[in-house]
């Protein structure tokens, strides 16, 4: 099969005819049609994220199931399927609670620790496949129903995480990245008034159209007092960070309201202390989440969505299998408005 391997860290895609994956028992294998292409990933070819080479990255797969081993009974021949991130057990107390993310037996990421979606084909654990459900076009939009999975999925946890309601006020940093756009949409389709935070005035347009009521540009004005200032001096009821920088992070707090959440699902930055105001924290009720990724009830959930045509994936730019290398210098570069994706077959 053709893939797009990566031979090391920070070196550019190859395109080789490696084997094609034969299912052992408990696997099963698929035919990739397209997969998604975001900022993750992102981080593994440029050699941020360091991975056993060679590997075949990618997880927002949409494909076809075309032969299973033995044993499986998840998935038959012929299903249309996309995949779970997260390679998680199944049996521990965290998956069995529906929080899959916090999986005691947590194994490594698809694309990762083991190949991932920017092949012809894809072998994983039957239980990684997810079933994709009736409704949804997946033939004539492969690329928008394998971004759903994370672009769609992400948002949506986080809906549930913060506890977000209707006519609520959500300010969301980082709102022109790929994932912060679809966290706008997704607040948006819960009927909140959204605050889109970002440094780029094209991206903020860009969140108008997904629904934003108000863009706050704190290349020129102070987070924290911008949101004060949009809100009347309340404050927003949720605040998401999808920069997770110290900066952002202490702003954030600045700018909530009482009784107001701070979601975190910050990069890079994440991992450095910040500081914040314990008394303004318990005079406020304030509280503070971490929020990693979705679980496996929620990505069904957000394709269920999707289906319905409730709400449907930004995304701006498609590419063959053989141009990820130029895709992920946009990426790189910031260019890609939504997110962007690889049509493989």
């Amino acid at each position: 099969m053709k893939a797009m391997v990566l031979t090391g860290p920070g070196k550019p895609f190859e395109l080789q005819n490696v084997p094609d994956p034969v299912p052992q028992a408990g696997e099963a294998v698929a035919r990739v049609l397209a997969c998604g292409s975001g900022l993750t990933i992102q981080h593994i070819r440029a050699g941020r994220v360091t991975v056993d080479y060679p590997r075949i990255i990618g997880h927002e797969i949409t494909a076809e199931i075309v032969e299973t081993g033995a044993g499986v009974t998840a998935v038959k021949v012929g299903d249309p399927v996309t995949a779970y991130f997260y390679l998680t057990c199944g049996t521990c107390q965290w998956c069995l609670k529906d929080r899959e993310t916090l999986c005691d037996n947590y194994a490594g990421n698809v694309g990762r620790e083991i190949d991932g979606g920017y092949a012809e084909f894809i072998k994983l654990p039957s239980s990684a496949f997810i079933k994709l459900p009736e409704g949804l076009d997946y033939q004539s939009h492969p690329a928008e129903v394998g971004v759903i999975t994370d672009a769609v999925a992400t948002p949506l946890k986080l809906i549930k995480k913060a506890r977000i309601e209707p006519g609520e006020t959500v300010a969301v940093i980082g709102a022109g990245g790929g994932l912060g756009l679809h966290m706008v949409m997704m607040a948006h389709w819960r009927q909140t008034n959204v605050i889109a935070v970002d440094i780029q005035a094209d991206k903020l347009e860009a969140c108008r159209a997904a629904g934003a009521a108000d863009v706050l540009d704190v290349s020129e004005t102070d987070l924290a007092d911008g949101i004060l200032q949009l809100t009347a001096g309340r404050g927003a009821d949720v605040v998401i960070d999808f920069v997770g920088n110290p900066q952002t992070l202490e702003a954030a707090c600045r700018s909530l309201g009482k009784g107001g959440r701070l979601a975190i699902l910050g990069g890079g930055g994440s991992s450095k202390p910040f500081q914040a105001s314990g008394n303004l924290i318990k005079s406020g009720e304030l509280e503070v989440l971490g929020s990693m990724y979705a679980t496996k009830s929620e990505v069904r959930e957000a394709l269920e969505i999707a289906a319905r045509g409730e709400v449907w994936p930004i995304v701006s730019e498609i590419r063959r299998l053989e141009e990820a290398e130029a895709l992920h210098q946009r990426i790189e570069d910031g260019s890609i408005t939504g997110r962007a994706a690889l049509r493989i077959m």
